[in-house]
């Protein structure tokens, strides 16, 4: 199964290219959405972050207060270490099962944290998605209420445009102009078919 991962700073647009992707009938397995079910209440990630961190990451319904722990981590590398310890394991674990068992012609896997984590051999080839950081800034500000502090630091705690793009083998520049990222993405889209029938 050829596998590409799918990467890009925060707001840059990776679940717009993800999504375009599945209408194109490619296999999309999101870390976000497995690193939301794993911290589920009930579940062991959740229960380590709580005794690692304390219950104030905690909603009064028991849920992960997601805002609450993202100020933390943002402020504090030691913290921030901690809960990718904790997490990218889980994470990476439920991704591989997942990937195992799924069907398609190719696999689109979006891994924000491919470049920083050193995940490159899960994958057979990195897509990047890339945006300017002040219009990721600007993005950040407007999806998620963030300040505009609070979207630099989340910024500045991953890696660098720069470093994303080196490692790069394919790249969208994701302006906002959605008919030219269609087409990037079909052509993309018959490309990775063409190498998928040579594995």
């Amino acid at each position: 199964m050829l596998r590409i991962g799918l990467t890009g700073g925060i707001a840059s647009g990776k679940t717009t290219i993800a999504d375009l992707f599945t209408e194109f009938g490619a296999t999309v397995i999101d870390t976000d959405r497995i690193a939301r079910e794993i911290v589920m209440p009930g579940r062991p990630a959740l229960a380590a972050l709580t005794q690692a961190l304390g219950r104030g990451i905690l909603g009064t319904d028991g849920n992960l207060d997601r805002q609450r722990l993202r100020e933390r981590i943002f402020r504090d590398a030691v913290t921030r270490g901690r809960v990718e310890g904790i997490l990218h394991p889980a994470i990476i674990s439920e991704l591989i099962r997942q990937a195992d068992s799924a069907p398609g012609p190719y696999q689109v896997l979006v891994i924000p944290l491919l470049v920083e984590g050193a995940r490159r051999g899960l994958v057979d080839r990195v897509l990047v998605v890339d945006c300017p950081e002040q219009q990721q800034i600007e993005r950040q500000m407007s999806r998620d209420g963030e300040t505009r502090e609070n979207a630099a630091r989340a910024l500045a705690a991953q890696a660098t445009r720069a470093e994303r793009l080196a490692a790069a083998d394919d790249i969208i520049v994701n302006d906002g102009d959605r008919a030219r990222l269609v087409e990037i993405v079909a052509g993309l889209d018959r490309e990775y078919r063409r190498l998928a029938a040579k594995k």
